[in-house]
């Protein structure tokens, strides 16, 4: 049974850090591409940045390049998301998605999909 699992979120002090993992079971996330949204309350879910098979990032939100970091460990069959510089805006439920093609910003494009961890920034 194929399965994506979603770890790591809580709360954090603005400027703050956390590290959230994907892990995948059941298959291998070797030729897919990974992809992290959030769903904030009263908002719609968005992409937020994706890693591709090849290992290349693309950034989809503006305000969290330079501080939003992903990673993929493909002999783990993992994928992290290394959050630095929390401020509240970032407040939201955060989501792994797995497609077996390139990124995408469209979270329709994604079949797959981890249960969601919450991240709350807040002093």
């Amino acid at each position: 049974q194929s399965q994506l699992v979603d770890s790591g979120g809580g709360l954090v002090q603005p400027g703050g850090s956390l590290r959230l993992s994907c892990a995948a079971s059941g298959f291998s996330l070797n030729y897919y591409a990974i992809g992290w949204f959030r769903q904030a309350p009263g908002k719609e879910r968005e992409g937020v940045l994706c890693i591709n098979s090849s290992g290349t990032t693309f950034y989809y939100v503006d305000s969290v390049k330079g501080r939003f970091t992903i990673s993929r460990d493909d002999a783990k069959n993992t994928v992290s998301l290394q959050m630095n510089s929390l401020n509240p805006e970032d407040t939201a439920i955060y989501y792994c998605a797995v497609r077996q093609s390139w990124c995408s910003d469209k979270a329709y494009m994604y079949p797959d999909w981890g249960q969601g961890t919450q991240v709350t920034v807040s002093s």
